[in-house]
């Protein structure tokens, strides 16, 4: 679902101090691709506070199935456009990264698995936010540990247990 350049090590903090954390956040959102679905930038930016447990400064950028294609071959070797893909420029601080969401992805997963177009967008954009600070799901016990920490800030923000 993602690549990490410089895989930063993972902030081992429970998942409820994501709640009562008030991190400096500089998000930029660019619309390489405009869908009539797609979340405006105060839910953008509410789904990346939920899940950010420090200071940084991100870049989310929703693109379109040739724009997805490309950056996934090129940076994972895949032939195909996947829903998320996400960027770690260094584990200095603030954190720095690029999360990439592709929308025609988000939308057809969405409703192939009957959730609203807008809880898989703020699922994803949970998801690379984690991996931004070093979460990952390459092995079973960080797969828990990850979606343990998504569905709970889900919950949180109103939206179904991505995992149910």
């Amino acid at each position: 679902m993602s690549n990490i350049a410089n895989k930063p090590k993972p902030i081992c903090i429970p998942s409820d101090t994501f709640k009562k954390t008030s991190n400096k956040l500089t998000l930029a959102i660019q619309y390489g691709s405009k869908f009539s679905e797609t979340p405006n930038r105060q839910q953008f930016r509410q789904w990346t506070k939920a899940a950010l447990a420090q200071n940084a400064e991100i870049v989310i950028r929703i693109v379109d199935q040739e724009e997805g294609l490309s950056l996934n071959q090129r940076f994972r070797g895949k032939s195909y456009p996947t829903n998320v893909l996400t960027f770690t420029y260094d584990d200095s601080l603030p954190l720095t990264g690029d999360i990439v969401l592709c929308a025609p992805v988000v939308i057809r997963e969405a409703q192939e698995q009957h959730k609203s177009i807008e809880a898989h967008y703020a699922h994803l954009t949970i998801h690379g936010v984690l991996h931004l600070q070093g979460y990952d799901h390459e092995t079973d016990s960080e797969a828990a540990d990850m979606e343990q920490i998504e569905s709970q800030l889900m919950i949180q923000l109103g939206y179904s247990d991505p995992y149910c």
